[in-house]
């Protein structure tokens, strides 16, 4: 029992079926009309059925022909994609990711393990920071696709998801209790002046009793609960928690995830990565 069709067989049974011929085939194939014959008849012995209706003028499929006209298409041209994109030049390189620290779970690392499965001779290089210096890089053309978390959407940009920014805190934590409000951010953290703003409207006083550049110290703080925190809904990592306020503190608006794309793009594999994240998004 054969455990392999032969592809080359496979190429001129789909020529045949899409010229209507077996001499128009073997033109397109390159190759003799009784090549191509031979060919169609081991495939035929290989699977036990006629493919081919000889019967009158010119070659038509049988039942069984059209039936795995469908499949020898799919194998083709599954073939065809894994030889492009494993030799030819143009899917080598390297691509920069650019993501905010705090939307990076967990979709990207998804869309990393699929690109490199498809991309295996591209590098991409992922870089996470916070939106302003992300759309600094991407103006400078150091960037290939860029995600931001922002109010709005620049020209050229798109949408993925708009998700809600939560308050959060330690798990079982008083600090949201406390007035004034001890508050625990990033000096370029977008959300901060929303934040501010947003407590201000509702004349709660605060204080911004932890301040770093890195988003690692400020969720430490929040996590011993010297401070509260906002982030996105969907990206509260475990060890801290959503804080149920009950309406005592203000609620916040939400945000929209978006993505940039340069272009023209450097690579011709920045689309398909821009395409792997757009699926990655709607997904959730």
């Amino acid at each position: 029992m054969i455990r392999t069709l032969d592809l080359g067989a496979l190429r001129s049974f789909v020529a045949v079926a899409e010229t209507g011929g077996v001499t128009r085939a073997a033109a397109f194939v390159n190759l003799t009309q009784s090549a191509v014959s031979m060919q169609i008849k081991r495939l035929e012995d290989a699977l036990g059925q006629s493919l081919l209706d000889r019967a009158g003028r010119g070659v038509r499929l049988t039942s069984a022909g059209e039936q795995l006209l469908g499949y020898a298409r799919r194998i083709l041209a599954l073939n065809d994609e894994v030889l492009v994109r494993m030799t030819d030049r143009a899917f080598e390189g390297e691509i920069v990711l650019g993501v905010p620290s705090d939307i990076v779970y967990p979709a990207v690392p998804q869309v990393l393990q699929r690109f490199a499965a498809a991309y295996p001779r591209i590098k991409v290089q992922l870089v996470s920071s916070y939106t302003r210096q992300l759309k600094v890089l991407y103006a400078r053309g150091e960037a290939d696709v860029i995600l931001t978390t922002e109010d709005s959407v620049d020209s050229g940009g798109e949408t993925l998801t708009d998700l809600p920014l939560v308050w959060v805190g330690a798990p079982g934590g008083t600090a949201w209790c406390g007035r004034p409000l001890r508050l625990a951010f990033e000096r370029n953290c977008i959300f901060r002046i929303e934040i501010e703003h947003a407590l201000d409207r509702v004349g709660i006083a605060w204080e911004m009793a932890v301040e770093s550049d890195s988003s690692r110290t400020i969720e430490a703080s929040v996590s011993a609960d010297l401070g509260v925190h906002a982030m996105i809904a969907t990206t509260v990592p475990p060890h801290l928690e959503r804080i149920a306020h009950n309406g005592t503190l203000p609620d916040l608006e939400s945000t929209r995830i978006n993505m940039y794309l340069a272009r023209p793009a450097r690579s011709p594999a920045a689309e398909p990565l821009a395409q792997m994240v757009r699926q990655a998004f709607a997904a959730r």
